[in-house]
């Protein structure tokens, strides 16, 4: 994968994090609690700051009920 492309798989997987988030009328500190970490380590995530571990996207997909496809930008079907 080039990095042209690899900037736009970051960029699609950080809006969905936070458009998920804000749908659901969660606050970065309510998903940070959800996932065990810091608020400050949460926003790192969906400001692309730092790479979302496998273990965290996991968790966001059954905290959102949506697939790992739809958060990684390779679906638009929720589910």
């Amino acid at each position: 994968m080039s990095n042209t492309n690899n900037d736009i798989f970051k960029i699609d997987y950080r809006r969905r994090m936070k458009d998920l988030r804000e749908d659901a009328d969660y606050t970065q500190v309510y998903v940070a609690e959800k996932l065990g970490i810091s608020q400050t380590m949460y926003a790192r995530y969906e400001r692309g700051a730092n790479e979302l571990p496998i273990r965290h996207l996991i968790s966001l997909c059954k905290l959102y009920s949506i697939s790992s496809d739809y958060m990684l930008g390779l679906d638009d079907e929720k589910n």
